[in-house]
């Protein structure tokens, strides 16, 4: 018998010995008809618990918003908060910024991103079975994202209402789309660093990665729609008045009746890195990680959780959301 291995003994005894409690016969009941998590919740802890706070933002935006099948949560936290100083201003009862028309422009840009890394890893000598590259080749077009990689969207291709690029299945449910783009992509990446260790010229990589970006973007054309290049964005305020803005294109849309109220270059990003190598009070980024060739990089401002608190609520404290990400 190899060392290590589940013997049919063992088996039975892990059977018997879960068998022989109660408990984990009443658990395995009601867990195996409902969410475990569900069933885990305290009822005394949900009669205790009262979301009653002493501070809270004036409004919080309507409707509630709903990422689905999707890892996009970032984009929609970003632009929840986008959009109470909006919806303030033009005085409106609900209102979404278009998700899926960043996320459109993320993909792209991402898979550009993602090609141009493989050029300079492989330039940089990485090999294909190291640590960055495999890590690279893993999943190369996640749907997450980082505040600096939606500056950079937002700076370069501007915002569109909902109404003017909706929901498409793919945004909802990303996996299928991302599942064809990873195998492009991979495909993709054998070829160019093929190309680049027989010296290939610049020239000859660019012309590569941009027919390879032409497959990508009918891919991702095909699964989420072409947004337009201009728009006109029709709604009625809280006074029931009829109002219209447009034709207009989305960067225009941003600069004009976006970037007054809330302004992406003015934020940055904190972070909390308690580990002993990375000290407080120093900016971090990491290697090959952004969504747009030329964009700004992802700096991470690294401070004591306890300042982060302190900002928080001083911030919701002057009716300002805070657009945050945590570990769950």
């Amino acid at each position: 018998m190899e060392f290590g291995a589940l013997t049919g003994d063992v088996i039975d005894t892990f059977k018997k010995n879960f068998y022989s409690q109660e408990k984990n016969i009443l658990a395995q009941n009601v867990c195996s008809r409902v969410d475990p998590f569900d069933a885990a919740i305290s009822r005394k802890a949900l009669e205790e618990t009262q979301h009653v706070f002493n501070y809270k933002i004036e409004a919080e935006g309507k409707p509630v918003t709903n990422q689905k099948s999707s890892g996009r949560c970032w984009l929609f936290a970003a632009l929840n908060v986008i959009r109470l100083p909006f919806i303030k201003q033009y005085h409106l009862e609900d209102f979404e910024f278009s998700q899926a028309y960043l996320f459109f422009w993320d993909k792209i840009e991402r898979c550009n991103f993602f090609l141009n890394n493989i050029v300079e890893t492989t330039r940089r000598n990485e090999p294909v079975d190291g640590r960055l590259v495999s890590f690279l080749l893993q999943d190369p077009t996640c749907d997450g994202g980082q505040w600096d990689m939606l500056v950079n969207l937002i700076n370069k291709y501007g915002l569109m209402p909902k109404k003017n690029f909706p929901e498409s299945f793919s945004c909802e449910s990303s996996n299928r789309m991302n599942q064809a783009l990873k195998s492009k992509l991979r495909e993709y990446a054998k070829a160019i660093r093929e190309l680049v260790v027989k010296g290939g010229s610049d020239a000859d990589i660019r012309s590569l990665i941009q027919e390879q970006m032409s497959s990508i973007y009918q891919i991702v054309s095909i699964c989420l729609g072409v947004p337009n290049d201009t728009f006109t964005w029709s709604y009625y305020d809280k006074s029931k008045a009829y109002q219209s803005v447009g034709p207009i294109t989305p960067k225009e849309f941003y600069e004009k009746h976006v970037k007054p109220y809330f302004n992406v270059d003015d934020k940055v990003c904190l972070v909390t890195d308690p580990r002993p190598t990375n000290e407080y009070g120093k900016v971090y980024t990491v290697d090959c990680l952004g969504n747009i060739v030329g964009g700004r990089k992802c700096i991470y401002n690294n401070q004591p959780v306890e300042l982060l608190l302190e900002l928080t609520a001083k911030s919701v404290k002057e009716g300002e959301a805070v657009w945050f990400g945590c570990e769950s």
